[in-house]
């Protein structure tokens, strides 16, 4: 059930903020996966278990996602306006493990006001 702060929290954000806001959660969540998919899995396929499939494809794929979740990061930074520091913390919340949810979660809580 929302308050009616939340309301007015969610209503004073504009669409172009939402759009961003919405792209920037679904890439935080794929990254984050990805990271554990790349560190959990196919790193050790390939470093315990001699089988490079895995990280030949994950890992690419992993990079390529990360570029995504830089311009999301940068397209929401853009929108809200927020400081240089903040932008650094949310682009390096990508690179550490379980980061970008938690990173995720607290831009979400922050602009919709939850």
């Amino acid at each position: 059930m929302t308050s009616p702060a939340d309301a007015t929290a969610s209503s004073q954000l504009t669409p172009a903020v939402r759009g961003a806001l919405t792209r920037y959660r679904v890439i935080a969540y794929i990254v984050g996966v990805m990271l554990l998919l790349l560190l959990f899995v196919a790193m050790p396929l390939k470093y315990l278990g001699d089988t490079p499939g895995a990280m030949n494809v994950i890992g690419p794929l992993h990079g390529f996602l990360f570029v995504v979740y830089l311009l999301a990061t940068f397209d929401l930074f853009r929108r809200v306006r927020w400081s240089l520091p903040r932008l650094v913390l949310m682009a390096v919340a990508g690179t550490i493990p379980f980061l970008s949810f938690y990173a995720e979660r607290k831009t979400t809580h922050e602009l919709l006001g939850r």
